[in-house]
């Protein structure tokens, strides 16, 4: 029990912790948001269940821990652009972002971390897992953390693997410069300002070869390095009900929201807190 009076739960032995005995809508104060914001960085990513948080205050609750900021493909939803609809409708059988990644991590400063909450779920299925990109680096062997600590990873918005999980939300709802392509450069290994900790920062579903090498030269590594980093050991899973809120930290946590729901449908709403530029 924290100092605070919530509980928290661990969701597994590598990554994920529930924060119980706390209603976000009830503002809680610094202190408490305080507590909350260590757990997120113990556990990399903090659930929450049955929280009733309509937009402005998921975003008011969202605006404690950092500076929000828009998604460059989608349209926020009707009054609150800063919130995008990730939303799988029962005819689709794409799913938004399904596949390995770090949110954004095309842009010169991705987000520091995701808030994601629940609006409407599948009567099964649609879990997101997530894995603990410290782990990932910790357990390499020395030879292969020497050499990859010099790398730096290329990382493109129109990589084929996650843009066509984008395709039917850019049909309804794209924004004007959903065409533009992001193009980054960010260190393979990164230190996480905040805890000083080092991990993987390189995704499937953006990174595409290292720089000054080709993508075949570059495929090998990042073949072998994405396996590495997803896997069994290095997560856990979440399983969504309505009012549940996932908060993770994008600098050391990878995501994948599992597709196995067709002719359901899931809705939900999500917001991204402002980050540096990775070193």
């Amino acid at each position: 029990m924290a100092g605070n009076g919530f509980e928290v739960r661990r969701l597994s032995g590598s990554i994920g912790a529930e924060i119980l005995g706390i209603d976000l809508a009830s503002e809680p104060g610094d202190n408490v948001i305080g507590e909350i914001r260590q757990v997120w960085l113990e556990h990399n990513v903090i659930f929450f269940r049955d929280q009733d948080l309509p937009p402005a205050k998921f975003l008011a609750f969202a605006k404690r821990f950092g500076e929000v900021v828009e998604y460059p493909f989608i349209k926020g939803i009707e009054g609150f652009p800063e919130i995008i609809p990730v939303i799988k409708l029962e005819h689709e059988t794409k799913n938004f972002g399904g596949i390995w990644h770090t949110d954004t991590a095309y842009l010169e400063s991705p987000p520091m971390g995701t808030m994601l909450i629940a609006r409407e779920v599948p009567p099964y299925g649609g879990d997101t897992l997530f894995a603990n990109t410290y782990l990932a680096y910790d357990t390499l062997s020395e030879g292969m953390k020497r050499m990859l600590d010099g790398l730096i990873a290329v990382n493109h918005s129109a990589k084929a693997d996650v843009t066509r999980t984008r395709e039917d939300r850019l049909r309804d709802s794209s924004k004007a410069e959903a065409k533009k392509e992001y193009i980054s450069e960010h260190p393979v290994v990164r230190t996480h300002p905040e805890t000083g900790r080092k991990g993987l920062y390189i995704n499937i579903g953006h990174t595409v070869r290292f720089k000054n090498m080709t993508e075949a030269e570059s495929a090998p590594l990042l073949n072998f390095l994405f396996e590495h980093q997803t896997k069994p050991e290095f997560t856990c899973r979440f399983n969504w009900r309505v009012g549940s809120l996932a908060f993770w930290d994008n600098r050391c946590t990878l995501h994948n929201p599992v597709n196995d729901y067709h002719g359901f449908r899931r809705v939900m709403h999500r917001v991204t807190l402002a980050g540096d530029r990775p070193h």
